[in-house]
């Protein structure tokens, strides 16, 4: 995982459109939850995932792709007292809240899906 986090660090700090470090900081955390959950819960029917990072738009987005149909409930909605996964979703949840962006779950055509988060450049 830190291979990943340092090349996206160094791909954004190669791009005209600055990145706030907050914004930065957090992006990282939440690619790092999307990439984690899709290992820990896809991999056994999706052995490979996509990373997508994207700027425009003034947002800054990461996306995760897994083969896996399994739509997770977490970015839904809040767990019941006796739910015990899907806890980075939350964070994932919580801190996309907190820099005013959003997220959410699509299904691919190839029946999979991609867990996405947009984060605002801009202080929100």
């Amino acid at each position: 995982m830190p291979r990943l986090r340092h090349a996206v660090r160094d791909l954004l700090a190669r791009q005209p459109t600055h990145v706030p470090d907050e914004t930065l900081q957090g992006v990282l955390l939440i690619l790092s939850e999307l990439v984690t959950n899709a290992v820990r819960h896809a991999a056994l029917l999706s052995p490979t995932i996509g990373v997508e990072v994207a700027l425009g738009g003034g947002r800054l987005r990461v996306a995760v792709e897994d083969g896996h149909p399994y739509r997770p409930k977490a970015l839904a909605a809040e767990p019941t007292g006796d739910h015990t996964g899907g806890r980075g979703l939350l964070l994932v949840k919580a801190l996309t809240a907190e820099a005013g962006g959003v997220c959410d779950v699509e299904q691919t055509g190839a029946g999979g899906k991609v867990i996405w988060a947009a984060l605002p450049l801009a202080a929100a």
